[in-house]
């Protein structure tokens, strides 16, 4: 039987990223799988960019991931209440490309923040922003990392066994939406 398709999407660009990192641990604890991150580096959208030259191919391949996904995993940092604006313009190039590359996939959302509420305001608006998408988007365990930039390990591994439970209690609730 072929392993799972994970996909990662970091709404982080930064190196060293803890959202990235985060990704990286679930990845890890969702257990076997053929695990990748997308690229959203994007250019700013633009409809007039868009009508000149087309959905960029790095777009389009995105799309394609997600699309041939059997489950993903977002994790935001908090910018102003919200998630960044890069992840805020993936979504909206990913909604020009034809077809539905999100409908019925199961998304774990998630985030890393330096704040103590380890990013929560940024999850729910995200969560809204998918809605047009109709993913499958798992409601809990929620996870919402504080604090982030103490919480990793020398080797990129969470610290802290309440973390590390509820990271791993919502891999397993990905998981059962690929098996189940």
């Amino acid at each position: 039987m072929a392993l799972p398709k994970l996909l990662g999407i970091s709404g982080a660009l930064r190196a060293g990223s803890t959202n990235t990192m985060l990704l990286q641990e679930a990845a890890r604890l969702f257990g076997e799988a053929d695990f990748i991150q997308a690229d959203i580096g994007f250019p700013l959208y633009d409809g007039d960019d868009e009508e000149a030259s087309g959905i960029p191919a790095q777009v389009k391949a995105v799309a394609q991931q997600i699309a041939d996904a059997d489950a993903i995993v977002i994790s935001t940092p908090e910018y102003n209440k919200g998630p960044s604006g890069v992840l805020k313009n993936a979504l909206d190039w990913i909604s020009r490309v034809e077809g539905s590359a999100w409908s019925g996939k199961p998304v774990a959302v998630m985030s890393a923040a330096a704040g103590r509420a380890g990013g929560e305001r940024a999850q729910m608006v995200l969560r809204g922003f998918m809605v047009p998408f109709r993913p499958r988007i798992l409601q809990g365990p929620e996870f919402h990392l504080a604090a982030s930039y103490e919480a990793f390990d020398e080797h990129g591994h969470l610290k802290g066994e309440m973390y590390i439970k509820d990271l791993t209690a919502l891999m397993a609730a990905l998981r059962a939406e690929v098996s189940g």
